[in-house]
């Protein structure tokens, strides 16, 4: 294996469906007998697909998954709800065995796949750092070495000596994350630790992998957070209904990722038919969208933007008649559906008269103070002073804004920490 940890053959993972997992002896072992010929039992299944009308007892929760981690690699690993992530770690993590398929590894592994893994609710959390402590190998001079550094970490030492069973769910995976993080276990395996727990300790965390991967150290992430993914992983693995469909680089991972499942919403939206989605309105009289695109900083159709950076927003409409001063404008939105910022062609380079034809109208922004993380835009565009709009389309277009590798600062702005801003804005008709 050289330097690589862990490797991962032709693993598969098959559920019954109604069951709670159990097998009788007598099946375990003719399953033994026929794994030691080479002949595993054939099972039929459906895949791991949630839309599919097939039926069967048994489904696919992985399906002839291949990979290879090397030492100090931060793998992210994502995909939607129900593609296997999970199953994958735990696998991963030995809580269960594949069906087909092997795992070699190479070094100690801490996991963390939900709150409170590995912890006894009746223990304390001093209790509870030494018996993970004790789990992974380590003895009581190694771990009290540790134990006020974890303690520190976890921001829970006034309760350290209280049962874990009355922690809120934040208390408890700030301390489990501490523990796995900081009793040096080769490989840190850990899923949506990023989901529970405030903004400063999720901050704390990706700070902590870098330095684990620094130190040579293997992390294995899953996260819906693509800005976190971006910011932590090397490479990144996607899962869809149990198979492997992307492993690779990092951007490029985070980029089909946010394509899947949404067609077209992500960089760019050409739209054939002005009734394409429902959440579209307006009469489209004179005025009619007929594509949207972000742009990145050397002008190339990218949904991914990096913060601080030139950042071009088009929009492609048709004049339908003669039009009096139309307005274009799009409208930044945080993934709640809060709005943050918005900009219309009238502030920067307003339209006149405009005989009837096809046009691109593209707001170039030259600094975009955007905190890290998904937005979606919404479009419109309409005749002088007319209300509703002639289009309105909410929500087509999905961005992520990342953060540039040359620019660490976190340290927003006041405007940029409740919204955002935009700065130096042109506009033109081009």
């Amino acid at each position: 294996m050289s330097d690589t940890v862990i490797k991962v053959e032709n693993i598969s993972k098959v559920y019954r469906l109604g069951s709670v997992g159990r097998t009788t002896m007598k099946e375990d072992l003719s399953r033994f007998i026929k794994s030691l010929k080479g002949k595993e039992k054939e099972i039929k299944a459906i895949s791991n697909n949630r839309q599919s009308d097939e039926k069967s007892d048994y489904v696919w929760s992985l399906k002839d998954i291949n990979f290879e981690v090397k030492q100090g690699e931060v793998l992210g690993i994502v995909g939607k709800n129900g593609a296997g992530k999970s199953t994958l770690l735990k696998l991963l993590s030995r809580v269960t065995q594949p069906t087909t398929g092997t795992i070699k590894y190479k070094g100690r592994i801490a996991s963390l796949l939900e709150v409170g893994t590995g912890f006894h609710p009746e223990l304390t959390g001093r209790e509870n750092i030494f018996l993970n402590g004790a789990i992974l190998g380590m003895n009581k001079a190694e771990i009290k070495s540790k134990f006020d550094e974890i303690v520190d970490f976890s921001g829970v030492g006034n309760y350290i000596d209280t049962p874990v069973k009355r922690y809120s769910s934040g208390m408890y995976v700030r301390l489990a994350f501490a523990v796995a993080a900081h009793l040096e276990p080769e490989i840190l395996i850990l899923d949506e630790v990023l989901a529970v727990g405030d903004a400063e300790f999720q901050k704390k965390c990706l700070g902590k992998m870098k330095s684990v991967s620094g130190e040579g150290r293997t992390v294995l992430f899953v996260s819906h957070n693509m800005d976190a993914v971006n910011t932590l992983c090397s490479k990144v693995l996607m899962l869809e209904h149990g198979k492997k469909v992307f492993e690779g680089d990092t951007r490029e991972g985070v980029n089909f990722y946010l394509k899947s499942g949404i067609e077209e919403r992500f960089g760019e939206i050409i739209y054939k038919d002005a009734s394409s989605t429902a959440t579209r309105s307006g009469n489209k009289k004179q005025l009619e969208i007929r594509a949207i695109r972000t742009k990145n900083a050397k002008g190339e159709i990218d949904g991914q933007l990096i913060q601080g950076e030139k950042v071009y927003l088009e929009i492609d409409f048709a004049v339908k008649e003669f039009c009096v001063a139309p307005e274009l404008g799009f409208a930044i939105k945080n993934p709640s559906g809060a709005q943050l910022s918005f900009i219309v062609s009238d502030w920067y380079q307003p339209l006149r008269s405009i005989e009837k034809g096809y046009y691109t109208y593209q707001f170039e922004i030259n600094e975009m103070e955007l905190i890290p993380g998904e937005y979606t835009i919404d479009v419109w565009a309409r005749p002088q002073m007319s209300m509703p709009s002639d289009d309105y389309i909410e929500s087509p277009l999905s961005m992520v804004v990342i953060q540039s590798i040359n620019n660490k600062n976190t340290n927003y702005s006041f405007y940029a920490k409740h919204g955002g801003v935009l700065h130096n804005i042109k506009a033109n008709l081009i």
